[in-house]
């Protein structure tokens, strides 16, 4: 039994390891022709999108920002542009993107 315990530790700390590397931050950037009115993201678990994390600013064809999520896992995005027109991507792993980029045709993570 301890045996399998000491056995254990090594992928235990490994896995936590893993978990400590994920860097939450990304850059969202606007390669469309329009100006980005609201921004949001919520982990894919939420059914509701939440706040927009753009507040009173906009993001302006051509420019970018960078945001950091809460937690790991999965996130959908969504962005809405001066004229009412909405993209989303969903199901995107942060821990493995540094970057969402909107064009005119639409959502992608890189």
């Amino acid at each position: 039994m301890i045996r399998r315990i000491l056995l254990a530790l090594p992928l235990l700390a490994m896995a936590g390891a893993a978990q400590a590397q994920c860097d939450r931050r990304f850059d969202f950037e606007n390669r469309s022709s329009r100006t980005i009115m609201e921004i949001y993201f919520d982990r894919t678990a939420n059914p509701n999108w939440t706040r927009d994390e753009l507040g009173a600013d906009v993001l302006p064809a051509g420019r970018a920002r960078r945001f950091t999520t809460a937690y790991d896992g999965l996130y959908d995005f969504r962005a809405v542009f001066e004229g009412g027109r909405a993209m989303e991507l969903r199901r995107v792993n942060i821990c493995s993107t540094s970057r969402i980029i909107a064009t005119d045709n639409g959502l992608r993570a890189e």
